[in-house]
């Protein structure tokens, strides 16, 4: 009799905690595994370059194909986990700049990396591109292949039998690292644009930046005289500058009165200063695509820095 009252009495208790589950579910929004949420990054500005991180989700529009989306979810958190791929351009042409690159990029991750938080990779890229430390939270181990970061030698250059720069296949290769990551994720590109050899193209770059719905931060240092004298200096700015407004990132350039230092400082308050939101389109995916993305604030005046299409796969 005893044991039939205890189990009675377990039964019911068992029936009240999963009913109590059951309200708690329905106060928790929740999505289907069939559901498709687009993530989006912004950052938003004056017309003055001044960042504004004060903003509410009734403060956006999204537009998607032109078509207005209702934002699902909504999030101005500084404190959200990074993933960052640090690419260093280790062509001859940069020979001059690397140890004022180096010296940057030792500080930004002092300045930037929270360890066990945040994630960075570290790649160079010449005549082939190298992953010289794979995602990691260590400092330690990040400085220590940075310090190894360095232009190819004679004696390689000699055996060289393909292309000089791959900008756009280290792109690509690093892209292929972010697809299953879920943190905010941005490239930084250390570099002056050239690409001269890569197997794939600009579009390939952007495509795969997109796909992985990547930031592509471009940092445009270069050496004047690297070129030679008389032939003129290849311009990688527009390629750069495409690259990261189709990216949603940032374009940045070393220049007398903006320095590497002060220029991983902007991008490291971007990175803390971004508005995360997300919608499920109204049009169900029928066929893998790229969409057009707007995102726009109702206040006039104001500045939307984020990507201009994605992926929508089916």
């Amino acid at each position: 009799m005893q044991a039939r009252c205890s189990r009675r009495k377990f039964l019911a208790s068992a029936a009240a905690v999963l009913a109590g589950s059951a309200v708690r579910a329905q106060d928790t929004p929740t999505f289907s595994t069939s559901v498709k949420v687009v993530d989006l990054l912004a950052v938003v500005r004056t017309k003055k370059g001044e960042i504004i991180n004060n903003l509410k989700k009734d403060d956006f529009s999204v537009f998607e194909n032109g078509r207005p989306q209702a934002i699902r979810y909504f999030s101005r958190e500084t404190d959200l986990p990074l993933t960052i791929g640090l690419l260093v351009d280790t062509s001859t042409s940069q020979l001059k700049v690397l140890d004022v690159e180096r010296t940057a990029t030792f500080r930004f991750l002092d300045q930037v990396l929270r360890e066990n938080k945040d994630q960075v990779f570290l790649m160079q890229f010449d005549m082939a591109v190298m992953m010289r430390e794979p995602l990691t939270s260590s400092r330690r181990k990040l400085e220590d292949k940075l310090a190894l970061v360095d232009a190819p030698t004679r004696a390689e250059l000699m055996q060289q039998t393909g292309g000089g720069t791959l900008l756009y296949d280290a792109i690509v290769q690093a892209c292929k690292t972010m697809k299953d990551q879920r943190n905010r994720k941005a490239l930084v590109l250390l570099t002056d644009g050239v690409d001269t050899g890569s197997d794939l193209s600009l579009n390939d770059a952007i495509d795969a930046a997109q796909r992985a719905d990547t930031l592509v931060y471009s940092i445009l240092f270069s050496d004047p005289g690297a070129y030679g004298f008389g032939f003129g200096e290849p311009d990688g700015r527009k390629v750069l500058q495409h690259l990261s407004r189709e990216t949603g990132g940032g374009f940045f350039e070393v220049s007398k009165k903006q320095n590497i230092e002060q220029i991983f400082g902007l991008i490291e308050d971007e990175l803390r200063s971004q508005y995360s939101m997300g919608f499920v389109s109204d049009q169900p995916v029928r066929v893998s695509e790229f969409r057009t993305l707007q995102v726009a604030t109702k206040e006039k005046g104001l500045i939307v820095q984020t990507r201009d299409r994605y992926w929508a796969q089916r």
